[in-house]
């Protein structure tokens, strides 16, 4: 049975690159009969390539619940890939498309969240904690006789971005140093966010005798890459798959978000996200790694940061190799 699948925030990267994976890759494009992008920004570059390679693209129009239900009854969508927008009313808009999928009777749902999250204090960390709220209404509707939604979801909480190491890539160029607000010695396991794609295409894809397969039905999967690092690892790793000399450089939180701030393309909500979960390495919370998720769903063992740097060239461009990546944050 092809799925008619819907996802969410694709003129984000992450929503990108899954959906991009599902389109073009001969193991999943097969299962699925359309792919519908849902977009606060439909004209967005992102989506009009998407368009190209066969996706119809809704609008989300903030406040116009009615319509958003009407589309994904119209497009018979049977699966929902949500993914919280990076923008600075995240828990409102998200909380707006789970409201969506309950009413449209959307069986299979997969919700990419955060790892950390759990982890991470209210008042210290609020744009992490928030997606425990999101998790929370995503898994509220599990045992509601009034609707489909809950019959068959999954939980992805991605590990910290591999690709947001790269906005610092001209500092890297400039000076030589990789500046991060990650302390000394604190360690996290960066992913590469192809690597997060592959998993929610397998999951979106995979088929079981109440929706998704049961190895995936319910689960709460962690995906984080395979190797802690320290801020002198990364530097280290990167001087040789870059062939660049390059130093770890601790900062402070503040000047940390002085250079995010040069970043034009990032959005507020953003900057917070990656400041907080740098605030998490320095207290030493993300001191694990988590790759069984990773293994039992793709067959196959994540990238490991050598793998990753190698991926790039010249300016950080990304190759053309199987294993996509992108400059990208959640």
């Amino acid at each position: 049975m092809s799925r008619n699948l819907a996802i969410t925030s694709t003129d984000g990267h992450t929503g990108h690159l899954i959906a991009e994976l599902i389109l073009t890759d001969e193991d999943f494009k097969g299962k699925v009969a359309s792919i519908t992008c849902i977009s606060l920004n439909p004209t967005a570059a992102r989506n009009v390539a998407l368009e190209e390679l066969g996706a119809v693209i809704v609008p989300h129009i903030p406040g116009k619940l009615d319509d958003m239900v009407a589309a994904l009854k119209k497009a018979k969508i049977d699966t929902i890939c949500v993914i919280p927008p990076a923008v600075d009313d995240k828990l409102q808009i998200t909380t707006e498309i789970i409201e969506a999928a309950k009413m449209g009777d959307i069986p299979n749902s997969l919700l990419i969240s955060s790892a950390g999250a759990d982890l991470a204090e209210r008042e210290k960390q609020p744009r992490l904690r928030e997606f425990i709220d999101i998790e929370a209404m995503f898994m509220a509707p599990k045992g509601d006789k009034e609707t489909k939604l809950g019959q068959s979801p999954c939980v992805i909480r991605a590990g910290f971005y591999a690709e947001a190491i790269l906005l610092y890539n001209e500092q890297a160029k400039t000076t030589g140093k990789l500046p991060l607000p990650l302390g000394q010695g604190n360690k996290f396991a960066p992913v590469a966010l192809g690597d997060v794609a592959q998993v929610a295409a397998h999951v979106l894809t995979g088929e079981g005798p109440h929706g998704f397969k049961d190895e995936h039905r319910g689960q709460l999967m962690v995906v984080t890459g395979p190797l802690l690092m320290a801020g002198d690892d990364l530097a280290n790793e990167a001087s040789k798959s870059l062939g660049m000399e390059l130093k770890y450089e601790d900062i402070s939180e503040k000047e940390a978000k002085k250079l995010l701030d040069v970043q034009g393309d990032l959005a507020e909500s953003e900057k917070e996200y990656l400041l907080e979960y740098y605030s998490l390495v320095r207290e030493g919370k993300t001191n694990y790694v988590s790759t069984t998720a990773f293994k039992m769903v793709t067959g196959e063992l994540p990238a490991e940061p050598s793998e990753f740097f190698t991926l790039y060239e010249g300016e950080f461009k990304v190759s053309n190799k199987r294993r996509r990546v992108t400059r990208s944050m959640k």
